[in-house]
């Protein structure tokens, strides 16, 4: 057997006991569940004659967890900082509900891709400011950015989040930071609501 056959297999085991897990919440009574983080990038082959198998089975591992949920349940991802574009259509292919993705952080370079005319039909979250930092975006800086992502993605599937969770952060960083986001993203809802 080779390696590369042991990594897959050992990836859809993982997966049915995540299955089993999202299972339990769903009868628990959850009905949005995130399956962090799928990680297609930190294992993807050198070799380019292995990359199209690769996410291939990364891919089915990610459906495998979830492809018993209630349509009424969510899944949402996420993925951070690695270069997505030339593997969107794998991301796409995941099928999650909504897939939040650090953007900010990167220059915003993800929404380039959506510049290319690739149409993602999901929720989909690209960040509106680097938590990494404890520098405290404006409110007026988060709704240029968040402008910058309405020009390329449709208003029904954008989601406004910052880049990733918010655990190296302190409260007195994250309250101000994401106050400034929700009120960024009242303002912009009020403008595309009036401009109908």
């Amino acid at each position: 057997m080779l390696v590369h056959d042991l990594k897959s297999e050992a990836c859809y085991q993982i997966a049915l006991a995540i299955k089993y897990e999202i299972e339990d919440l769903e009868r628990a009574g959850i009905t949005v569940i995130q399956i962090d983080e799928a990680a297609l990038r930190e294992g993807f082959p050198l070799r380019k004659s292995e990359q199209a198998s690769y996410l291939e089975w990364v891919v089915h591992s990610f459906r495998i967890t979830n492809c018993s949920v209630e349509d009424t349940t969510q899944i949402h991802t996420h993925m951070c900082y690695s270069n997505f574009n030339d593997i969107i259509h794998s991301i796409i292919n995941m099928d999650a509900d909504v897939i939040t993705i650090e953007n900010s952080r990167s220059d915003e370079k993800l929404l380039s891709v959506f510049c290319k005319g690739v149409k993602y039909g999901a929720g989909i979250g690209p960040g509106v400011y680097d938590n990494h930092s404890p520098r405290i975006p404006s409110a007026e800086e988060i709704a240029d950015r968040i402008n910058k992502m309405l020009a390329v993605l449709e208003t029904g599937i954008l989601w406004v989040n910052s880049d990733c969770g918010l655990k190296t952060r302190k409260y007195t960083e994250v309250n101000p930071a994401l106050s400034n986001m929700v009120a960024a993203a009242k303002l912009l809802r009020t403008q595309l609501a009036s401009a109908k």
